[in-house]
């Protein structure tokens, strides 16, 4: 601090125990050490004094930030709205914590922009005119990282899950995984090792991060004293907190020479069977925890899961590849919702804590993690839907919201030069479907869409009321059904296609496109969800000309105007003290299902498997609900723990959920009809809905 810039002596009262000669520099060393950046602004908006924690956080010197205009550490698209903020203030200055009339963001020295936490203290009162700011770096708090962490596992995730769709090159996947992990894990090394067929060696099929010996391409043995040995021969995650220190197999000379110092890796495997690992390595000791390792795993499965289909493909006829792919997003859609049940249920919590309360930048740090990972979700309802294996959840949709969500996200990945516009009719009513299907079935629309536009054009959604179709779409319809429907036309300019092509469009496995490009799934399930609906499908095209594809869905029963969220229009009371015995083999899923659970007042008992269950419901125990997954790993599945239990309980109420979409299908189809059925992921809202349909149930049988 230069001496033009000290407090003056007068302006502290001092205390008993501080001298006149000692007090300003006591203060002016409280000010240098303060951990928090602290800004001294006078009348005019411009920095006087400037501690180095200001400096560090900001990039700047300290000599540089003072006499600078505090406006200059504003981002530049809202700092029109700060010089207005800051004159306001100046008339009535007062202490204000977190600055909450603002976008809590600073700008940095070179264009970078930080998240910040900013409280403001007016020194008037003691005669000075100066304001002191208190700048925090709020990125550094641990649940707020940890939460973005998760989001953004959740994003890479979804990325190499809409690889493995938009795909059927294997090696396009393998390339891209240890891209993938090395940049959400932020580690210098990756590696996916495949066993050769003969099984006595692994070859490196893609990697990030030079490593002598350990180029793509080179084979390594199969042995356990070699890493990817070690790790087929454990057959689960093996962490690595030292490479100095590690005893279980032999480390190359080279990881050393690179400075590597800790790993991860996990197994690839194939119906059961270990047919490579996935590797990262860091130069940061002891550096993966238990997100790390769900992360990596479930970025295994997916890509053990795409490596299977692939090798499945050539050797099916069209009726089993339907099947494979149905198994290939059954698969997917698993690991993603047990993963993002995880994530939306402890953001959840996260959102709730006393800590967050009243915090608006942390929440809203929260709500953007919570956003993304329901575009994970998201992602895994277009996959179920695209396999025809998802159990349809009709309700009112907001056809004009949904269009334009759907518009935003095909304007952020499609060709630039795709024009995308929507025109709904005014008041347009909502309609009677599956939102998810819906939204699957307009995107494999788009697809076709873009497909044939590939010099660019025009895509058009719109929506109408149709009161009667044509007679040809009314021959699709169900005999007798006299309800009024929504049109939803898409339309595209490009190439159009004749009658003959047209006629067939909509049939299982046709498709004009080139090997590989094409599976001819994607019209014939969108007929199969306008069918499932109780609508109908239709097309007209001309070469050269374009396309339009409309869907005809019914609109919501006599009576229901506007679209609802059945969370939100049933009264959901769960009874306090509730008695539920949870079976969940999956831990982190049981945390979450847990903390639901005791928030909404029940007295819960865990158990890990069926046969442990069956132990804990005695009538001592006086369970009134039972909520068990499906797939409870190698023991006993959900539906026959819940047959067995309600034989000794016929009071009993059964909740199943499954992040299976075919195992849904099977609950649905065989269950007792007062059984409730949950797709993974949920909300606890959801859950708590779900719980209050099997009470209501239960009371009225």
């Amino acid at each position: 601090m230069s001496e033009e810039a000290e407090l003056p002596d007068d302006h502290f009262a001092p205390r008993d125990f501080l001298s006149g000669a000692d007090e300003n520099s006591v203060f002016r060393s409280l000010f240098l050490a303060y951990p928090d950046a602290l800004l001294l602004v006078n009348q005019s908006g411009v920095i006087v004094l400037a501690n180095p924690s200001a400096a560090k956080l900001l990039g700047y010197g300290v000599q540089e930030l003072q006499g600078m205009p505090v406006d200059a550490l504003v981002p530049d698209s809202i700092r029109p709205r700060h010089a207005a903020y800051r004159e306001a203030y100046g008339s009535s200055p007062r202490q204000r914590p977190m600055g909450t009339q603002m976008d809590l963001v600073a700008r940095c020295k070179n264009g970078s922009e930080v998240m910040v936490e900013i409280a403001l203290s007016p020194l008037q009162s003691h005669g000075l005119p100066f304001v002191v700011a208190a700048i925090r770096d709020i990125g550094a708090y641990p649940r707020v990282k940890q939460a973005l962490q998760r989001a953004r596992y959740s994003e890479h995730l979804a990325q190499l899950g809409r690889l493995a769709v938009d795909t059927r090159d294997p090696q396009v996947l393998l390339d891209q995984v240890p891209v993938i992990a090395a940049a959400a894990l932020q580690v210098e090394v990756a590696r996916v090792f495949l066993l050769e067929p003969n099984r006595l060696e692994f070859r490196i099929a893609s990697g990030i991060g030079q490593l002598p010996g350990e180029e793509v391409g080179s084979l390594i043995a199969n042995r356990p004293d070699t890493p990817p040995g070690y790790v087929l021969n454990c057959g689960q995650t093996v962490v690595v907190q030292d490479y100095r220190t590690e005893q279980r197999f032999t480390v190359p000379p080279t990881y050393l020479e690179a400075s590597l110092v800790s790993a991860l890796a996990v197994p690839l495997s194939d119906r059961g069977r270990v047919i490579g690992a996935l590797a990262v390595r860091s130069r940061e000791g002891k550096r993966f925890d238990s997100d790390e390792m769900r992360f990596l795993e479930s970025l295994s499965n997916l890509l053990a899961t795409s490596l299977q289909r692939a090798q499945s493909e050539d050797a099916l006829n069209h009726a089993q590849r339907l099947e494979s792919v149905g198994q290939l997003t059954g698969g997917i859609a698993h690991d993603f919702n047990n993963l993002l049940t995880v994530i939306q249920g402890n953001l959840q919590v996260l959102e709730e804590l006393p800590a967050l309360d009243g915090d608006a930048f942390g929440q809203q740090l929260v709500s953007a993690a919570t956003r993304a990972s329901k575009r994970g979700a998201e992602l895994t309802a277009k996959l179920l839907a695209f396999s025809r294996r998802q159990v349809l959840q009709p309700s009112s949709v907001d056809v004009g919201a949904l269009l334009g969500s759907l518009a935003g996200m095909l304007r952020r990945t499609l060709d630039q030069r795709i024009r995308i516009e929507v025109g709904v009719m005014p008041d347009c009513p909502a309609v009677q479907a599956d939102p998810g299907q819906l939204e699957a079935a307009l995107l494999n629309i788009a697809i076709n869409a873009r497909d044939a536009m590939p010099d660019g054009g025009l895509l058009r959604f719109s929506a109408r009321v149709c009161e009667v179709p044509s007679a040809a779409v009314r021959s699709e319809l169900e005999d007798g059904q006299n309800r009024t429907f929504v049109a939803i036309c898409v339309t595209d300019t490009g190439c159009g296609m004749p009658d003959a092509v047209r006629d067939r469009a909509f049939e299982p496995f046709f498709t004009t496109k080139e090997a590989g490009r094409g599976t001819g799934l994607g019209l014939s399930t969108v007929y199969g969800f306008a069918k499932q609906s109780h609508g109908a499908v239709a097309m007209d095209s001309t070469p050269s000309q374009g396309t339009m594809v409309t869907l005809f869905l019914p609109r919501p029963n006599q009576g229901v105007g506007h679209p609802v969220v059945l969370a939100e229009s049933v009264d959901v009371e769960v009874p306090k003290g509730l008695r539920v015995l949870l079976v969940e083999d999956d831990h982190e899923v049981r945390e979450v299902v847990h903390a639901f659970l005791v928030a909404l007042g029940c007295a819960v008992t865990e158990a890990v498997n069926a046969e442990q269950a069956l132990l804990l419901l005695t009538p001592e125990a006086d369970h009134a609900l039972l909520v068990s997954d499906i797939a409870l790993g190698t023991g006993m599945r959900g539906t026959e723990l819940a047959l067995l239990a309600q034989r000794r309980f016929p009071g009993l109420g059964v909740l199943l959920m499954s992040g299976f979409s075919s195992e849904l299908l099977d609950a649905d189809r065989d269950s007792p009809h007062e059984w409730e059925l949950l797709r993974k992921p949920y909300s606890r809202e959801e859950l708590a809905g779900a719980i209050v349909r099997v009470l209501a149930i239960r009371k009225s049988a």
